[in-house]
């Protein structure tokens, strides 16, 4: 099959989400495409070139799914659901590629366009709503910041720790908000409720 610029950037993102950023070669890529990693530099010529690449696929996903849901808005949709639609597109997009998490993370590191025009429209957004600039500011970056950390959490492979019963009844007495917590809500909801109440925080410095 013909070696292409996509082709590659396929092969790359199955290698990072195998073996991480350090992981990631193109020697490791060529070999998954059954190529000599010398013919992959006529495409793609150097690692630090692939892993922007990976990262702006994901992140311009997530803005066209973002484009998306914000035309199936009605008109006069506050600015609340319009952040909730982006935030709630941003996670669905980068949930879809094992390891989008920290490729979407990195993405503004490597000068992702993807990632600066979803960082972009979201400040448009808030400016749009009446947020100061540097409230904005701070409160975009800490909106993407949590959508990818929740992400993280989500993608993590660590096993679950196995707690027997006399172990879990201790640890409810001891730690009985923190548990009750953890069970409170499905992890859908909990991710809506969350955006929701970092936007509430944004509302309040709306002059």
């Amino acid at each position: 099959m013909k070696l292409t610029r996509e082709r590659i950037i396929d092969a790359g993102m199955a290698e990072f989400a195998e073996s991480g950023y350090q992981g990631l070669s193109m020697r490791r890529v060529a070999l998954r495409l059954d190529a000599k990693a010398g013919s992959l530099y006529y495409h793609v010529p150097s690692k630090a070139v692939l892993v922007q690449l990976m990262a702006d696929r994901v992140a311009r996903q997530a803005y066209d799914a973002g484009t998306a849901a914000l035309d199936t808005l009605e008109p006069g949709a506050g600015w609340q659901e319009r952040v909730e639609a982006q935030a709630l597109t941003l996670r669905t997009c980068i949930r879809r590629h094992a390891g989008g998490a920290v490729m979407f993370a990195d993405s503004p590191k490597v000068l992702s366009t993807g990632a600066l025009s979803v960082m972009e429209r979201l400040l448009e957004t808030l400016r749009a709503a009446g947020v100061p600039d540097g409230p904005a500011a701070v409160g975009a970056d800490a909106l993407l910041s949590h959508v990818t950390g929740f992400v993280l959490q989500e993608q993590s492979e660590s096993p679950a720790a196995a707690v027997g019963p006399e172990e879990g009844a201790a640890l409810v007495a001891r730690f009985p908000l923190t548990v009750a917590a953890a069970s409170a809500y499905g992890e859908d909801e909990k991710f809506l409720l969350s955006i929701r109440l970092l936007c509430d925080g944004l509302a309040t410095r709306i002059p």
